[in-house]
């Protein structure tokens, strides 16, 4: 079956404008749309893709909807899909970063902000309950999240590092290979280099540029969010985490409140919460040049998240059955899956502690409180949120937008 352009555009751009709600939302919607509503692929292809793409660095979702572009009518088709699915959710964000630069210091949008920010602590546990529920599997598995917490969170590992680690672990222990060969690739060997060979020249192209013209900044953040693509298995949040304190700490672009100020707006837009990237490029580039410095740079951060992603589908794509059947691959990202789930636990206890306290220094072993900035309103922030998320089921965005509110009447009132 042969699918038009005109109608894979109009099908993707729904996906993309309506993929609100995370990677689970996502999925979901596209299954409806793919599988169930248009049977452009079968339930097995669909699994099989979502299995695929999990292993993949990068927003599963965003490379999920690529590969099925891929799938119905080539590399064309995969720029389609995965342009559809990013392009909305980057222009929501741009308009919200403008608004963020010019009135986010303002007291009202703070106090609107304290409610998102309570919003976000939860919404990162539920994440992290609902990847633990798939990855912590058997002792092994546990290990590696308790290891993983306490390497970056006592002892600032880098996460590159502890995925490597986590790797190196899967592949040892894994099953061995089994006797049958696996399924022969769809490509040569040469189709496939000059692919790389293609998409890796479109990712270094404006690198090599802003390297010309000594654009420090500019490459340096091009740099950073290009590492940042090699080693986001597991999703945006367990990125988050290093890319907060790399950002914070070691740039100083942005400060921890602004970087979950940025996730908590980038929960309200479609598309994968990996924009994130975006709005931490546009607010380094505004800082520190003003508004054509911070579209530079948003341009430059979307560029080097995103085409990686490209490179990585139509690089592997043909290779799904193979990859999919050797136990030892299989392994190793399983290892990297649970290694992140301490990443992410990191990431929410570390969210929780600036959220709870206004004065956070950094101790011999992780951070050193200060138990009189304990901020009692900012605590029943957190309890609300919850009760609105765990207990009245609410949605996403509506708890978001219900949080900030609430903030904004109990300044009112007090």
């Amino acid at each position: 079956m042969i699918v038009s352009f005109s109608k894979m555009f109009r099908v993707f751009g729904r996906i993309g404008i309506l993929s609100f709600g995370g990677p689970a939302a996502q999925i979901s919607l596209m299954q409806t749309e793919l599988v169930d509503r248009h049977k452009w692929l079968t339930e097995s292809q669909f699994l099989q893709a979502l299995s695929f793409c999990m292993l993949l660095p990068g927003p599963e979702a965003m490379q999920l909807a690529t590969y099925a572009g891929w799938k119905l009518r080539g590399v064309p088709g995969g720029l389609l899909a995965g342009l559809l699915f990013v392009l909305p959710g980057a222009a929501v964000i741009f308009a919200l970063a403008f608004g963020y630069a010019y009135f986010g210091q303002m007291p009202l949008v703070q106090t609107v902000f304290a409610g998102i920010k309570a919003a976000v602590v939860v919404i990162v546990f539920q994440a992290l309950y609902k990847l633990s529920r798939r990855a912590l599997r058997g002792g092994l598995a546990l290990t590696l999240a308790l290891g993983a917490f306490v390497a970056i969170f006592f002892f600032s590992v880098p996460f590159p590092a502890i995925i490597a680690v986590a790797a190196v672990i899967g592949l040892t222990v894994a099953r061995p290979l089994p006797a049958d060969d696996p399924p022969a690739p769809v490509v040569t060997r040469g189709g496939t280099l000059r692919t790389i060979a293609v998409w890796g020249a479109i990712w270094a192209a404006p690198l090599v540029m802003l390297w010309a013209w000594d654009a420090t900044l500019l490459l340096q953040i091009g740099l950073f969010f290009s590492k940042l693509a090699v080693v986001t298995f597991g999703g945006a949040y367990a990125v988050l985490a290093y890319m907060t304190q790399e950002i914070v700490n070691a740039y100083g672009w942005l400060s921890t409140d602004q970087m979950i100020d940025a996730l908590g707006l980038a929960e309200t837009t479609p598309g994968p919460l990996i924009l994130v990237t975006q709005f931490a490029g546009f607010m380094a580039g505004f800082l520190q040049g003003g508004p054509g410095l911070a579209i530079a740079a948003a341009v430059v951060t979307l560029w080097v998240t995103f085409v990686p992603c490209f490179l990585w589908i139509f690089a592997a794509a043909p290779y799904v059955e193979a990859l999919l059947s050797r136990p030892r691959l299989r392994g190793a990202f399983d290892a990297i899956s649970a290694s992140v789930a301490g990443v992410i636990l990191n990431l929410a206890v570390w969210f929780t502690l600036h959220v709870l306290f206004a004065d956070i220094g950094k101790g011999s072993f992780g951070p050193a409180l200060r138990i009189d900035s304990f901020s009692v309103l900012n605590a029943g922030l957190v309890l609300l949120a919850a009760l609105l998320y765990l207990g009245l089921k609410v949605p996403m965005v509506a708890g978001l937008v219900l949080m900030g509110l609430f903030a904004w009447g109990v300044d009112m009132l007090i």
